[in-house]
């Protein structure tokens, strides 16, 4: 018989690892933002991508991955939707305080579970996500609210998440990690010629290599290491509730490291994609897998 402290030790242990994955991050995501007054989102992204398909290549070593040309289509497909979420993510973050911008992204992974899911109840978590974007969005002429263009690129990372998890279980199935590894070299490729013209030389500045290795290891390479720990040792839908709580914390991090307060409203709408994707996650078929964050 299992002793009581520990079970509990036992359980407790991949909650521990994905509350310090998201912390992890989205304190990432701030210190990037740091990077942007020197080479702008585009460079940020750029740097990211680069450190972090170094820091992969050398832990999974991708290149024993053995690879069909449909295998290999559905992967750069993979690879680009991972560019793409990340790049938009950035841009977003230029205008949208963090919390706010994870928020909308958030509706892609929401609208792959619902669309897996495609119960009655479902209408709920339609209308709980809906109440969130309305809340967000400024609707008038004199409404205060955040910049529509920083929305919608937040949306359009969220567009390109839902086409991450898509393509990137199609992927999984094949080469398992060493597809995360792919993905990211295939990220870096699409997104570093936007960086390049850019930022240009600056991209060299050598103050900022210690803050781009900061946030590939914080972003990519310690997240995604804890998350796959933690994968194993809970079920994916309990996995994917927890991971729905991503949001809050982005707004956390967001208030300390960047001092982005919110309104009452803006708190409230992040708190009803949160319930909604928690509540699209437990009610999802069985069948269905969340799948890994990645901002």
């Amino acid at each position: 018989m299992t002793p009581p402290n520990r079970s509990l030790a036992s359980s407790l242990y991949p909650v521990a690892l994905l509350l310090i994955a998201m912390a992890s991050i989205q304190s990432g995501a701030s210190l990037a933002k740091s990077m942007f007054p020197v080479v702008g989102a585009q460079g940020t992204t750029t740097l990211r991508l680069i450190f972090a398909s170094i820091i992969m290549l050398l832990l999974l070593r991708p290149w024993r991955a053995k690879l069909t040309a449909q295998s290999l289509r559905t992967v750069v497909i993979y690879g680009m939707a991972l560019g793409g979420m990340n790049f938009l993510f950035y841009m977003s973050l230029r205008t949208v305080p963090l919390g706010i911008a994870v928020a909308l992204e958030f509706t892609g992974p929401l609208a792959v579970a619902i669309y897996a899911s495609r119960r009655a109840i479902d209408f709920l978590w339609i209308a709980l996500a809906v109440i969130g974007l309305l809340l967000l969005i400024p609707s008038g002429a004199t409404s205060t609210g955040i910049d529509l263009i920083g929305a919608a690129y937040a949306l359009g990372a969220g567009v390109c998440w839902a086409l991450y998890i898509l393509f990137g279980q199609k992927a999984g199935a094949d080469n398992g990690v060493q597809t995360a590894a792919l993905g990211v070299m295939i990220a870096a490729l699409f997104v570093a010629p936007i960086g390049i013209v850019h930022a240009g030389a600056t991209l060299l500045t050598p103050s900022l290599i210690p803050i781009a290795v900061g946030v590939a290891i914080l972003s990519t390479a310690l997240p995604y290491t804890l998350e796959m720990i933690a994968l194993t040792r809970i079920p994916a839908r309990t996995f994917g509730t927890l991971m729905s709580v991503e949001p809050a914390i982005g707004a956390l991090s967001g208030l300390i490291f960047l001092h982005e307060y919110l309104s009452l409203s803006q708190w409230a709408a992040i708190t009803c994609i949160i319930l909604a994707s928690i509540g699209a996650t437990l009610t999802m078929g069985e069948t269905a897998k969340p799948a890994i964050a990645a901002d």
